[in-house]
């Protein structure tokens, strides 16, 4: 009995970290009527990632950028049903702009770094999303 709470245990304090870890909240970006951007302030920190969904049809244009005091902080995007991401900011920048060639909810993703996540840093960001 005591070797199985031990093991339970053990599982426990492997597993909570790396649930921890992926930390990750979905909001709806909505635009006022007659608007085609938004600008969303937000933070993330820790392994903690915001997606924010974003429907557009294609052929229309999305942009978005990031500004943040944080040099570690980055958002890639995800087309609809792509397993992988159009763009990659950590790579490409913090800003985007481009021709959209399916229609869908697109996910933009707010994160940190891992050499940031680690530190337990925290971004804040103004991220402002338009889609023409």
């Amino acid at each position: 009995m005591i070797a199985r709470m031990l093991a339970l245990a053990l599982v426990c304090a492997v597993a909570a970290p790396a649930l921890a870890r992926d930390q990750a909240r979905t909001e709806r970006v909505q635009f006022a009527r007659g608007e085609y951007s938004t600008a969303l302030i937000g933070s993330v920190k820790g392994y903690e990632t915001v997606n924010y969904l974003v429907g557009a049809k294609a052929g229309q244009t999305l942009t978005v950028t990031l500004k943040t005091g944080n040099g570690s902080s980055y958002f890639n995007i995800s087309a609809p049903g792509a397993e992988d991401a159009l763009f990659v900011g950590s790579s490409s920048g913090n800003r985007y702009s481009g021709k959209l060639a399916s229609s869908g909810d697109y996910v933009v993703s707010v994160y940190l770094m891992r050499n940031a996540a680690r530190r337990d840093e925290t971004a804040r960001y103004t991220l402002t999303i338009g889609v023409r």
